[in-house]
């Protein structure tokens, strides 16, 4: 696969891969999507927002230069100070994640200036790079800090800086994810109509997507970290109506499917908020979810992780051949995969 350079969200020249019950596999024009859709079906996106969590700074008791990035909250409450983060030594996207410097020593009670904001380091994590912090600010006066200062979280994959509308889909609603639920740059409000008129729903959730990289081995097997997500009434009473009805439930991203597979109790999605705690991968036996629509995913990844729980690893395999043989973009703003739970995987879960 190709890394994607430019944040163009809807190219014309994107592509999808599709991945049937039955594990053939088709290339299409991404515009097809529309065609993919059948009456009946529920399409499932995260509306969540990107917030600028990549923070320039100064260690204090060093003095040295860091770059923090903020990546989980416990709960979906504007007014959380205490923040996840990923830090690194002086640097920017430039460098690739994996070259990056670790960060000074970092000891609790630590202080960390970043441009107008300043915090507390409460605890060490287990690694260099990982710290529970908690900013000295008020609710305002720390999303006024992060508008000003902070900026996209941002890999050297892409070479010119984002904006920040360059990572918010176009449903962007609440302003709680760290990086973009990417697989939503898909949509369009003029897709969303037309699956309507094709006679399928179309209906969100809130989840606060986090980190794709740390760019440590041993930390992103640790990814993804602790989620916290929103499912509205109107979503779950659709979802539990559709699976009611045999219906099929597409998911669009892998936030998702996690949120949703997290969410099920007894057959049942519940409405309201919680934490996803636990990781979708090869021995999960999907509840909800049928379908996913996603960017494409290098083997290794925690997304790629979580194909496997649609797929047989046989067909994930030849699905990366043929992603890489047709030359597809993966990253942000790449092309995209549309896969189903085969027959050959549900015989293998059974």
């Amino acid at each position: 696969m190709i890394a994607a350079t430019a944040p163009v969200q809807r190219s014309p020249r994107r592509k999808v891969m599709v991945v049937d019950l039955s594990g053939q596999i088709r290339d299409l024009p991404r515009a097809a999507l529309i065609d993919l859709i059948q009456p009946g079906d529920l399409v499932v996106a995260n509306d969540a927002a990107t917030i600028p969590a990549s923070l320039s700074g100064i260690h204090l008791p060093s003095q040295r230069p860091i770059e923090v990035r903020l990546a989980g909250v416990p709960s979906l409450d504007p007014r959380n100070r205490e923040f996840l983060a990923v830090v690194f030594g002086e640097g920017d996207f430039h460098t690739r994640t994996e070259d990056r410097p670790q960060p000074p020593s970092f000891a609790a009670g630590d202080r960390l200036q970043m441009g107008p904001l300043s915090a507390k380091i409460l605890q060490l994590l287990h690694h260099p790079r990982l710290v529970l912090l908690r900013f000295d600010h008020s609710r305002d006066e720390l999303w006024a800090g992060l508008a000003h200062h902070g900026r996209p979280i941002q890999y050297s994959h892409v070479p010119l800086p984002l904006a920040l509308w360059d990572v918010w889909t176009p449903i962007a609603g609440p302003p709680v994810a760290f990086e973009p639920p990417s697989a939503g740059f898909a949509l369009s409000w003029q897709l969303v109509t037309e699956t309507r008129v094709a006679g399928a729903q179309f209906k969100t959730i809130t989840h606060a997507a986090g980190l794709s990289s740390t760019g440590d081995p041993e930390l992103d097997k640790r990814l993804p970290f602790d989620e916290p997500y929103r499912v509205p009434q109107a979503t779950a009473d659709a979802i539990n109506q559709a699976k009611s009805s045999g219906k099929r439930i597409i998911a669009v991203g892998t936030t998702v499917v996690r949120a949703l597979e997290h969410a099920v109790h007894e057959g049942k999605i519940a409405a309201g908020e919680n934490l996803a705690t636990e990781r979708i991968g090869v021995r999960t036996r999907l509840q909800v979810v049928d379908a996913l629509l996603s960017g494409t995913h290098e083997p290794g990844t925690s997304h790629y992780e979580l194909l496997r729980a649609f797929l047989t690893d046989a067909e994930l395999e030849r699905l990366t051949n043929e992603l890489n043989m047709r030359e597809y973009h993966t990253h942000e703003f790449g092309d995209s995969v549309l896969v189903s739970r085969t027959f050959n995987k549900l015989a293998e879960d059974k």
